[in-house]
């Protein structure tokens, strides 16, 4: 699982620059579900030598309301999953009384700590972090976040005393790794208990620390497949969703372990806004996706309607993924969900050739033209795979860094038309510099050239 860094301090200290600086985001995602406070922040932290999730617990004031806040239950959650504490003061505003208290308060939770003077980009780097030392939670680091200057040593020095993240394993290790997620009582453990057969869950009624999410090996006509349970497994006996937990910090784990995720909604609730947002997690998470509309038995037919327009409306950028429709309690439509799985993971994985990526995307700049650029012509010369899981298609050319999001979003489309890449989000990465391929053209064998021609007339036709 990823590392977890939590960003604790008083108000106005610059957690939340900070936590913009590591994200590399311009605003937090926020959860918005009942028993969670709306000031906790959650993202995938991208500054640093490897992937980790940071969360921001909010403001603390240090007087003995602020030092209860500290404790409510869902703070401390957050700092009991978190593997390292940036506890952030204001270097010029120098040490104060509440710092001290939340220090001490800090200190009873056992994590590593480091106490991170923030605000130091006008005052020397050593004289910023001295009198830091009196909190006696070891050497303070003076950075600034709004500028940047030491972030990312030390998000390094900190990334390097953690155990790595396991990754992603290869189908062949143990199957199709699938994470099922969802808000609380839309039905993740009746469809998990569904998938996987009641008789064989008392092996796996254990229950898990709030770190660990639990995995579950099944097979499904002759293919091995392990599901990650965000919510635990449990006998559908001792099933009580309605006080189910809820983590989005085990939730972002769980899909940085998976390899197709099963975002499971609940069809008489309808589409909410924590819903959107655990989708656009998966999203930035770029694992496969298949969308589960759970509890759809029963609903008459305007109702359905509604839920597909919802759906329409509200998670548009999700229209790359299949969308089903079952009942985990009956059953309804549970057999055919695998299969959705299989073709969103084969996409995720697909083997891509230069030589057609090239000929869709010479027939898409034929076709449309990318913008000018300060009276030049953007120039997109040829296009290679980078990567699986999901799919990144690098593309070089001249002034790549102009082209603007709504050509990258046609090439997308035209890339997962061409190529049948349903089910999985699709990256692309541009490049600027000299093309190692020129010249290679008129190498290429006959039944090469002929592929060529053939492609490109086809996506022509389309």
């Amino acid at each position: 699982m990823l590392p977890v860094i939590a960003l604790v301090g008083r108000p106005n200290v610059g957690k939340s620059t900070l936590f913009n600086r590591l994200t590399r985001s311009r605003d937090a995602l926020v959860a918005d579900q009942p028993g969670l406070t709306r000031d906790r922040q959650y993202g995938v932290g991208r500054l640093g030598s490897r992937p980790y999730l940071v969360v921001d617990t909010g403001g603390i004031s240090g007087e003995r309301e602020g030092v209860e806040v500290l404790m409510d239950r869902q703070v401390r959650l957050a700092i009991e999953e978190a593997d390292h504490i940036f506890y952030l003061v204001d270097a010029r505003e120098g040490l104060a009384g509440a710092d001290e208290q939340i220090a001490a308060e800090l200190r009873k939770t056992g994590k590593p700590i480091t106490v991170v003077a923030n605000k130091s980009e006008s005052l020397d780097k050593d004289v910023a972090a001295v009198e830091f030392h009196a909190l006696g939670l070891g050497e303070p680091v003076a950075i600034s976040a709004a500028h940047g200057r030491g972030v990312k040593p030390l998000v390094n020095q900190v990334l390097d005393t953690l155990p790595p993240a396991d990754e992603a394993p290869e189908e062949e290790g143990g199957g199709i790794q699938i994470a099922v997620v969802g808000r609380p009582n839309v039905g993740k453990s009746t469809l998990i208990n569904r998938l996987i057969g009641e008789e064989r869950l008392v092996a796996f009624d254990k229950p898990g620390t709030t770190r660990d999410s639990i995995r579950v090996p099944f097979e499904h006509e002759g293919r091995s497949y392990t599901l990650i349970d965000t919510a635990g497994v449990r006998r559908r006996a001792r099933i009580n969703e309605a006080i189910e937990k809820f983590s989005i910090i085990k939730t972002l784990q769980a899909m940085e372990a998976a390899n197709v995720v099963l975002l499971v909604l609940d069809a008489h609730q309808g589409i909410s806004e924590q819903d959107a947002t655990l989708a656009g997690h998966v999203v930035d998470s770029g694992r496969a996706l298949v969308v589960v509309i759970n509890k759809w038995d029963g609903l008459q037919s305007d109702e359905r309607e509604r839920i597909k327009s919802e759906l329409e409306r509200k998670l548009p950028f999700l229209s790359f993924a299949e969308v089903m429709f079952i009942s985990a309690l009956h059953g309804t439509g549970v057999g055919h969900l695998m299969e959705a799985v299989d073709a969103a993971y084969g996409a995720a994985v697909a083997d891509l050739k230069t030589s057609d990526l090239t000929a869709i995307l010479e027939q898409a700049v034929m076709e449309h033209q990318p913008p000018l650029v300060r009276g030049r012509r953007i120039k997109l010369r040829y296009a290679h795979q980078g990567g699986k899981n999901p799919p990144i298609i690098v593309i070089h050319g001249n002034q790549t860094d102009a082209v603007p999001a709504s050509y990258q979003r046609y090439l997308v489309n035209r890339f997962r038309k061409a190529f049948k890449l349903w089910g999985t989000p699709v990256r692309i990465e541009f490049r600027t510099g000299d093309n190692p391929f020129k010249g290679r053209r008129n190498k290429l064998t006959p039944r090469q050239q002929h592929k060529r021609r053939r492609l490109m007339k086809h996506a022509k036709r389309k």
